[in-house]
């Protein structure tokens, strides 16, 4: 091989990973939130887990890939280490079908329509239809830029594998280069150097497509061909490997599957191999194609699927004395690997959110028992929750500002912009609550009781806003829009029942019912509890513009949300008002 050809073997093979990455990513995009109900959908059930696994690798195009967003949801506490066995197994059954789409460079024929299937007859054309897409996608968000985005990827990858297979065109006829194969019918050398290989692109399917553009030289037989395989396989393991470095124990623990796997597979594909070659010994001898690869490569992934499925129990206790436990381990809220698939990553940013509104409205019911029932101890749990909500807060908008930078579509997008929002919201009702326990905190230091009138007052306008937070925090969670269109009316109530809370209050000051000192420790506490029921209103109207992709400004759609007469919730309000109805005092 002259230099030149080297020159042609390694833009090739740029051309092809840089395809491969932009094809995943367009892929990525055009599966959206379906990913994100993949995983929604796993359970327990082992079967579904595999299956969600050879489907996620199917969209990204790349095991290893799978296998870091693995590491990444198990380092953030998003899912256990026995959920993600399953997954791998399934995911490099699912690589398998990049090796199929390349196995079709091998086709030879002169019939036309045999010649179409040939990716070099028809990726021109697939290419010009991408960029035809990607020229008229107007919006940031058009559909059909990501299909645009993945046919040029695809077309990319498929040109780069042409490249790299007319390099290695003039190797048929090279007696150096046939002398240097026969060294690889040693089993043990040719897992070798397809370890290596992967090891060094970090891509099993670069390296198996680079394993069928040499096969298109005729000078490979399958039994140099199948320890190669089985050596990409373990390969594929370095980018797990690499992207478990500095996470907590059990992610480490992911990645050790990850390699246990490959390598028990690659133990029984040779056992299987060794039995093959002494039935079927002259077979193996016949050189090898782009579809037989494809083939020794799935039959690969199948056996080691099928061999070690039914030991699921026995990879994962392997990973627990492969990495031991460790005692100074750190919470992690969000894992950056989420971000390479955004869909994901928001929908695990929700549920953090989710974790963070839960711990809000735990601050705010101890804060209000605060008033009537102090205990130094839950102000030390509320100050704890304060500062957690905190770092929740710094985490999350970190990350999501980091999200914001990817390509997204406008889903997503509007995803984004209504989480910001709604944790700034969240956060600022935990300010509230911290500055009702620090009211509390001052009245019990002071000796200061409220009047018994007062406190049934009280009662009423803090039910009210637990019940709209409960109601908000219920309507984020499950993404339940309907409950989210009932908070403003409520919300409403909340405002009216604080206003006449709060002249009752002044007519009790006048007539001296209530010592002066003890008059602004009230007031400010009725301030704090309406502001909370402001932020729930925001929140839900959060929610309903990122519903109708923020096409009704905020004012004009709390201005529609307060129209009483078109709410389709009259009667529950008409509860709500009875429920926490107050009288204002005679003068």
């Amino acid at each position: 091989m002259d230099i030149f050809s080297i020159f042609t073997l390694c833009g090739g093979l740029a051309f092809f990973l840089y395809g491969m990455t932009v094809m995943s990513g367009g892929l990525e995009q055009i599966a959206g939130g379906k990913m994100e109900k993949l995983l929604e959908q796993l359970t327990s059930n082992p079967i579904k887990g595999f299956l969600v696994g050879t489907a996620m690798t199917v969209a990204v195009q790349s095991s290893s890939a799978v296998t870091v967003m693995l590491v990444g949801f198990v380092n953030s506490g998003i899912m256990k280490l026995s959920q993600t066995v399953a997954i791998i197994i399934g995911s490099n059954v699912g690589t398998t079908v990049t090796s199929w789409i390349l196995s079709l460079s091998g086709i030879q024929s002169t019939n036309f329509f045999l010649r179409m299937l040939k990716p070099e007859s028809f990726s021109p054309l697939l290419a010009l239809a991408g960029v035809i897409m990607l020229m008229t996608s107007r919006s940031k968000f058009s559909k059909r830029k990501p299909i645009g985005t993945f046919l040029i990827g695809f077309s990319i990858l498929m040109f780069g594998m042409g490249l790299m297979s007319s390099s290695m065109a003039p190797l048929a006829n090279d007696p150096n280069f046939s002398n240097i194969l026969t060294l690889f019918k040693n089993p043990f050398l040719g897992l070798m150097v397809g370890l290596i290989i992967t090891m060094i692109i970090q891509s099993s399917a670069a390296s198996v497509g680079m394993l069928q553009a040499l096969s298109l030289t005729g000078s490979i037989s399958y039994a140099v061909a199948a320890p190669i395989i089985a050596g990409q396989h373990i390969g594929t393991c370095i980018t797990a490997v690499l992207s478990s470095i500095g996470v907590n124990t059990n992610a480490k623990r992911v990645a050790a599957v990850h390699v246990t796997f490959n390598v028990l597979g690659a133990g029984i594909f040779f056992i299987a191999l060794w039995i093959c070659a002494n039935i079927f010994g002259s077979a193996l001898d016949q050189s090898a194609n782009p579809f037989g690869i494809a083939v020794v490569h799935t039959i690969f992934s199948i056996l080691a699927a099928v061999c070690l499925f039914p030991a699921r129990k026995l990879l994962e206790k392997i990973s627990y004395i492969v990495v031991k436990e460790r005692a100074d381990e750190k919470e992690v809220i969000l894992d950056e690997r989420l971000l390479v698939t955004p869909s994901i990553a928001i929908a695990q940013c929700y549920k953090t959110t989710a974790t963070m509104a839960k711990l809000t409205r735990e601050s705010l019911v101890m804060s209000v028992r605060m008033l009537k029932h102090y205990n130094p101890k839950v102000s030390e749990v509320i100050t704890k929750h304060e500062a957690k909500i905190d770092k929740y807060q710094d985490v999350l908008e970190t990350f999501l500002q980091k999200l914001s930078g990817r390509d997204l579509t406008e889903e997503d997008s509007n995803k984004i912009s209504q989480l910001i929002l709604s944790i700034s919201d969240f956060e600022k009702i935990a300010d509230h609550s911290m500055h009702i326990l620090q009211i509390a905190d001052k009245m019990h230091k002071k000796e200061w009781d409220l009047a018994p009138d007062t406190v049934e007052e009280l009662k009423k306008v803090v039910n009210a806003v637990k019940e709209v937070f409960d109601l908000t925090v219920q309507a984020f969670i499950y993404n339940d829009i309907s409950r989210a269109y009932e908070i403003e009316p409520f919300e409403q109530v909340v405002d009216d029942i604080a206003y006449v809370a709060k002249k009752n209050h002044i007519k009790r000051v006048k007539q001296e019912k209530v010592h002066i000192r003890r008059n602004f420790a009230y007031a400010e506490v009725l301030n704090d509890l309406e502001r909370i029921s402001d932020h729930c209103s925001n929140i839900s109207t959060n929610m309903i513009q990122s519903l109708n992709n923020n096409k009704i400004a905020r004012h004009e759609l709390k201005n529609k949300l307060k129209d009483k007469d078109i709410t389709p919730f009259a009667n529950q309000l008409d509860e709500f008002k009875q429920k926490y109805s107050l009288e204002l005092l005679s003068s």
